[in-house]
């Protein structure tokens, strides 16, 4: 299944300061991502490690199904302890699955660039959990998101950009509270979170075994994979 649709569903946002980062960003990008064999402009996916404080970019593999580890950036910080967002508020960053279409671009972010979560998405409103403007950004400074140094925003921001304008009608950016390997479950099954992170083991699990990031959909207030 390649990620690549073969119409653009809406137009992605564009500013003066996004132009201008383009410009200057996109062909030393570009190279770094010819040196692993791979393509500005091709699918992506992203994976967040609260614990880890980093963000995984995955691109799609031309002609390929699968998915590589381009670039893995240092966050620069998020708000919040280990465990899911569940009020407006609470100034928790988000964990779990969601997708970010066109319009969640935000080119005009007050934090240089950013892209909307989406939260709460299906199983966050399935368990009554509230909260709006969940991003990635620049700038830094986190209340309740995941934020970057403005220059690893920008790169961040610019293959997604070029993989939506290549027709990617959407990518996926799953947050997990750490490294989901046995020895960390392990070290955190007596913590309250402990079957919901079971839970979202299952969708890390289905990434790590095909290298291609599963469908998700909320069942009844669990995630189910496909």
């Amino acid at each position: 299944m390649n990620l690549v649709s073969t119409s653009i569903s809406s137009k992605v946002p564009e500013s003066a300061r996004s132009k201008k980062v383009i410009s200057r960003v996109s062909s030393p990008l570009a190279q770094a991502l010819k040196l692993q064999g791979l393509e500005l402009g091709s699918p992506v996916y992203f994976r967040v490690f609260k614990q880890e404080s980093t963000l995984e970019a995955w691109v799609q593999e031309t002609n390929t199904d699968k998915f590589k580890l381009f670039k893995t950036y240092p966050i620069c910080t998020f708000s919040g302890k280990l465990g899911p967002k569940l009020k407006e508020g609470d100034l928790q960053s988000p964990e779990g699955f969601y997708f970010v279409k066109p319009n969640q671009m935000n080119p005009n972010s007050r934090f240089h660039l950013s892209f909307n979560l989406g939260f709460p998405n299906a199983y966050d409103r399935y368990h009554q959990r509230t909260g709006s403007a969940l991003m990635i950004h620049g700038n830094c400074v986190s209340i309740g998101c995941y934020t970057m140094t403005d220059p690893l925003i920008e790169e961040i921001y610019i293959l997604a950009d070029a993989a939506l304008n290549k027709g990617q009608p959407f990518f996926r950016v799953h947050a997990f509270p750490f490294r989901m390997s046995q020895e960390n479950m392990k070290r955190y099954k007596n913590n309250q979170w402990f079957s919901f992170w079971e839970n979202l083991k299952e969708g890390y699990d289905y990434f790590e075994k095909n290298k291609f990031p599963p469908n998700t959909e909320n069942n009844q207030g669990s995630y189910i994979f496909n």
